[in-house]
């Protein structure tokens, strides 16, 4: 597909993954308008864009009904990454707040629909796998799509949300062929992430030479990290390809457990502390990675960025970005709040 003057919305534009969705659109020289309500996302990520005129801003609340008509206004592709969202602490301390992405994402899609849009390409994630699934982190487990089937067990709200989200779009195609696709995103980080993410707390506890060096759980649990990079080409891959509502796994399918994820942070960063493991703290689902087989076969789409790799760019971004008094200070509320 040509991105060139396409008129592109995406939502939650100025987060960490949106910014760089907008990045990426604004190479391929698309038309794109971000909209946002800052509530997590951060001009600072886009104000590059919008200072050459190269990006449309709206802010504003997708809860509002005009606020979502005036941003899908002309738009002939949406990309939905807007959500009520943080890392493990957030999504376990905050259903509530996660269960409003219920009426937001219904708002969106509906909005879409009416607005003619061409193509809807909604942010899923990995939450939507039942968790009974993913109890045991000595399993070679791999996620397929299918997997996410009856019996039904998401990871607290903010999964059954992304599920219901992702039916939503299914039933829109079966019933009025609105094309769509629907991406989960698989423990996504690099550089514009956040501390209330696992790879990012651990760096910022690096940076503040924390010791003893705190871990959430055993460290036992297993992920497959997924540099922002390989999301977003992935993301673009699938609104090219992918018309029939499908959901696709977007991750790597390397094998990472959290307390060897600390180690070469630790060892990158020159930092040699005691480890203090808090089992009692939200690790959620002990043993979550994708199977990409899908992704790789539809899209022709695979990783390019190693954890290794990957988690090293990261630190330089975050140890040139940020101040060490500025983390200290913060670093705890961060790990729980968007």
């Amino acid at each position: 597909m040509d991105w060139a003057g396409r008129r592109v919305l995406v939502t939650g534009g100025c987060s960490f993954i949106g910014s760089h969705l907008a990045d990426a659109l604004v190479e391929r020289k698309a038309a794109v308008r971000v909209v946002d309500n800052l509530s997590s996302g951060r001009m600072e990520n886009i104000s590059a864009h919008l200072a050459e005129g190269k990006v449309e801003f709206i802010q504003g609340e997708l809860l509002d009904a005009e606020v979502i008509q005036r941003a899908v206004d002309g738009i002939e592709v949406v990309f939905h990454l807007a959500a009520d969202h943080g890392g493990r602490g957030y999504v376990e301390l905050h259903q509530a707040a996660c269960a409003t992405n219920l009426t937001l994402d219904g708002m969106v899609f509906l909005a879409c629909r009416k607005a003619g849009v061409q193509k809807t390409v909604y942010a899923s994630s990995g939450c939507v796998y039942p968790k009974y699934l993913q109890r045991d982190p000595n399993q070679l487990l791999y996620l397929k799509e299918e997997d996410a089937g009856p019996p039904y067990d998401a990871d607290n709200t903010y999964g059954w949300a992304k599920l219901m989200g992702e039916m939503t779009l299914q039933a829109y195609y079966r019933d009025w062929g609105m094309k769509s696709v629907s991406l989960r995103y698989f423990t996504v980080y690099g550089p514009r992430g956040k501390e209330d993410h696992a790879v990012m707390a651990m760096i910022a506890r690096a940076m503040v030479g924390q010791d003893p060096f705190i871990v959430w759980g055993d460290g036992n649990q297993v992920r497959n990290w997924t540099y922002v990079s390989d999301i977003v080409s992935g993301t673009l891959r699938a609104a090219e390809e992918i018309d029939d509502a499908r959901a696709i796994n977007l991750g790597t399918a390397e094998r990472v457990r959290v307390i060897e994820a600390a180690r070469e942070i630790l060892r990158y960063t020159g930092r040699q502390p005691q480890f203090e493991f808090h089992p009692e703290m939200p690790t959620g689902p002990v043993n979550r990675v994708a199977d990409n087989s899908l992704a790789r076969r539809l899209l022709g789409w695979e990783p390019q960025v190693g954890f290794q790799e990957g988690v090293h760019r990261t630190i330089d971004w975050y140890f040139a970005a940020r101040r060490r008094s500025q983390v200290e200070s913060l670093l705890q509320s961060k790990l729980t709040e968007r």
